[in-house]
């Protein structure tokens, strides 16, 4: 008798074998010399190009909530099959079989990450109203937490929500929010209580982005796209329903959200980046470029790919963890930290066998081509939680290391600031 898992894989397969074309094999592994030449982590397409894809996601989104593959994990009620996270794994690994539109401007941030929160904090007529949209492709969502001057502290918000009436008027400002061009909805953290210690003063709203007050300014990135963009909030009215959690308990909320976006991040391909590091290609690297016996590119090959191959083991850790029915813990947060320090270096390493030819476009096929993703390694050590908060994570939740002192601690130096002896 075949097991519920090989009918679910029976089901994937006859619903992609008809609605998807199967990839060829150099799809799958970029071949050297052969394809577009051109190897990005973020998107640098003008809007038109841009806007057409998120169509296509879209609608390759909507294709699969109607056959049952939308949300492989969610509600019944909210059109999911209520089955597990290895499931949903299983169905990506058939799914990265066939030539289907790229899904992440909907998936990485609103389904993997908004969507389980507003799952879990929202009151039942709000899930009615959204998940639905966001699972069949209607409503893209983004995620209004860094501003300017919180760097990596996010319980430092400065956006205010005053509450009037049966409404919250927002005022603040957002930065680095991707995808918020295309979304319909904002997760917002916003400071309701100042009076409070920092994490305890902070609520939650779901922001309407069509609601007046509410701008949205893209930022060129130094590869040339403009994936993310700052948000001004100005006198916007959300009215109260929309509050995720309780009031003032919106850090809840956000852990909430963190939590998925860092296993999201770290679990996540990089598509033709990732492809393009790959041992086979970067050994192809080092063959054009004449360094294939370079005893000290070489090693430095071997590393990363060791580092990679140890990335990889930790994600399958989690993945067995899921298979028997509990959840991972600290590895989200590694394997992020690990995912971006690997990309980092590939791209590091890529540099350095090209050199000077990196910057300037000769026509020279896999050369200038690695500038975009050379560009984009600082995002990708910043995004979902900095290195440095992810090295945190990794000493005190896996080698036992003593918390680090935070700015709000008790110590000597800050109540030396208090009472102003300290000059600046």
């Amino acid at each position: 008798m075949p097991s519920e898992m090989d009918e679910f894989v029976a089901a994937a397969r006859e619903f992609l074998e008809a609605n998807a074309t199967r990839r060829t094999s150099s799809a799958d592994l970029p071949e050297w010399g052969v394809g577009e030449d051109r190897i990005t982590y973020f998107s640098t397409d003008p809007p038109e190009v841009d806007a057409a894809k998120v169509a296509e996601s879209r609608a390759w989104q909507r294709t699969r909530y109607e056959n049952g593959f939308g949300w492989v994990t969610g509600p019944r009620a909210y059109g999911g099959r209520e089955l597990s996270t290895l499931h949903d794994l299983v169905y990506d690994g058939l799914e990265a079989e066939y030539d289907v539109p790229d899904t992440g401007v909907l998936s990485l941030i609103g389904l993997g990450m908004i969507g389980p929160t507003i799952l879990t904090h929202a009151r039942d007529h709000i899930k009615d109203r959204y998940l639905p949209a966001m699972y069949r492709g209607d409503a893209i969502a983004c995620q209004l937490f860094s501003e300017p001057s919180a760097g990596s502290d996010l319980a430092s918000v400065e956006t205010r929500a005053v509450r009037d009436g049966d409404d919250w008027v927002v005022d603040g400002q957002k930065v680095w929010t991707s995808v918020a061009q295309h979304a319909q909805i904002g997760l917002c953290l916003c400071r309701t209580n100042p009076d409070l210690p920092k994490h305890k003063g902070i609520t939650a709203l779901l922001v309407d982005m069509s609601t007046p007050g509410v701008e949205v300014r893209p930022l060129r990135q130094m590869s040339g796209g403009a994936d993310f963009n700052e948000v001004f909030l100005t006198g916007v009215r959300v009215p109260d329903d929309h509050r995720l959690g309780d009031v003032d308990g919106g850090w809840r909320v956000a852990l909430t959200t963190l939590m998925n976006e860092r296993a999201t991040v770290g679990g996540e391909g990089a598509g033709p980046a990732a492809r393009a590091l790959s041992l086979p290609f970067l050994t192809e690297l080092l063959r054009a470029n004449g360094r294939l016996d370079d005893g000290a590119a070489r090693r430095r090959l071997a590393e990363l790919y060791a580092d990679q191959a140890a990335t990889e083991y930790l994600n399958h850790q989690a993945i067995r963890k899921l298979r028997a029915g509990t959840q991972p813990g600290p590895e989200a947060s590694v394997s992020k930290l690990m995912y971006a320090r690997n990309l980092t270096r590939g791209a590091h390493f890529a540099a350095e066998v090209v050199g000077p030819r990196l910057i300037a476009d000769t026509g020279e096929w896999g050369t200038y081509s690695w500038t975009e993703l050379l560009l984009s390694t600082p995002a990708l050590r910043i995004l979902g939680g900095t290195e440095e908060i992810m090295k945190n994570i990794l000493a005190e939740r896996i080698l036992g290391l003593p918390k680090e002192p935070g700015i709000d601690s008790t110590s000597p130096f800050r109540e030396l600031r208090r009472s102003g002896t300290t000059g600046s």
